[in-house]
């Protein structure tokens, strides 16, 4: 039957696969670079269709380029010996992170995966237009393995209760500092205060801290006392497998977190120059959202002056409010869920308890104990 269009049959070849990124029968003036950024364009093109996030699939595409300038050569003479080689020198020599290095080296596994399956005929128009193909380089024997819920360093730890009260004692002092000496940056240094305040009482982490706005607090009818703080709606929770951020909502226990918070917002933020429409609740002096690294500096600031570890950085505020609420009797379930873990065996790792925790645990626990005995022996 004429239906008097045209019928469109779908490509056999699957998003990413060599036929769809190089024509068939065309002479390459540089074919070495011209097939190594089509792997890289495929590459994307099936990330994307697996919607992963721009960033993630932009630093895997820069992971590969740093590969093949360390290992001087394209992918389809790539071997083990460079991953030990590069491995090496990423350990040895810069000094990178057990889990940067893993990422790295997963970056490479999963391009190496793509170009050597069937499915995308890279290594068939490898073998036709070099006469070789590319292999699998990444395997158990030579990479890292995550074998660890958390790969921090291990001198990173929760702060004390007396070091958290000690930080916002040092904060709540420098505003008042500026203010009798008239000094610029009073709102800023209130607005720092709050921040780390914020995190400790949340547990947050400093992206979810930067990137709250003003309409992600809502009222708890468990908890009306609190207002419209009662709860917490966290946006840009830590993504996973490169996915987008994970969201969540957050219940307010600490009632002077609560407190502080709205003190700012109702009487700080209002003096800060910036556009009325603007959502976010930090704010800088010039009217933007304020960043990471802009809280991540000014704790290292406090950190130093208070003579405190030089390991301490802000995300120790989050480990800190899941140890103090342990200790303090809070159900770990529940501390899990207000932190946005996903296994209970994170929150663990998370948790340092004081020796006083400790200490009482164990005491409860002998006299269980000896309870039993004498139960028991009767």
């Amino acid at each position: 039957m004429q239906w008097g269009v045209d019928v469109v049959r779908r490509s056999p070849e699957a998003p990413g696969s060599a036929r769809l990124e190089l024509v068939d029968g065309v002479s390459l003036l540089h074919p070495e670079d011209a097939v190594l950024d089509a792997m890289l364009d495929g590459w994307e093109k099936q990330q994307r269709g697996r919607r992963l996030e721009s960033e993630t699939i932009d630093d895997r595409r820069r992971i590969v380029r740093r590969f093949v300038d360390f290992s001087g050569e394209y992918p389809w003479n790539w071997t083990a010996a460079h991953m030990d080689e590069w491995s090496f020198s990423l350990t040895a020599e810069l000094g990178r992170a057990r889990s940067t290095i893993r990422a790295y080296q997963g970056a490479i596994r999963q391009f190496c995966e793509l170009i050597t399956s069937p499915h995308y005929r890279w290594a068939e128009e490898c073998e036709t237009r070099f006469g070789t193909h590319p292999v699998q380089i990444c395997h158990e024997w030579n990479t890292a393995a995550h074998l660890e819920d958390y790969e921090g360093e291990a001198e990173r730890r929760p702060l004390t209760r007396e070091e958290c009260q000690a930080l916002f004692d040092y904060a709540d002092d420098r505003v008042e500092e500026a203010i009798r000496l008239g000094r610029k940056g009073a709102l800023a240094a209130y607005r720092d205060a709050t921040v780390f305040k914020t995190i400790y009482g949340w547990g947050l982490r400093c992206r979810e801290v930067s990137r709250l706005d003003l309409t992600d607090f809502y009222r708890n009818p468990k908890a009306p006392e609190l207002g419209k703080y009662g709860m917490m709606h966290v946006r840009y929770g830590k993504a996973t497998k490169g996915s987008g951020p994970r969201r969540r909502m957050v219940a307010s226990v600490m009632p002077w977190a609560v407190e502080s918070l709205e003190d700012y917002l109702v009487n700080l933020r209002p003096r800060f120059k910036h556009h009325p429409n603007h959502k976010a609740v930090w704010l800088t002096e010039r009217g933007g959202r304020l960043q990471p690294r802009e809280i991540e500096a000014r704790f290292a600031a406090y950190r130093d002056a208070l003579g405190l570890d030089k390991e301490l950085v802000p995300h120790c505020l989050r480990h800190s409010h899941v140890t103090h609420q342990i200790e303090d009797g809070v159900d770990p379930k529940f501390v899990q869920e207000q932190v946005g873990h996903r296994f209970a065996s994170t929150t663990a790792i998370y948790t340092g308890v004081s020796t006083d925790f400790m200490n009482t645990m164990m005491r409860n626990a002998l006299d269980q104990a000896f309870t039993t005995e004498e139960l028991e022996t009767v």
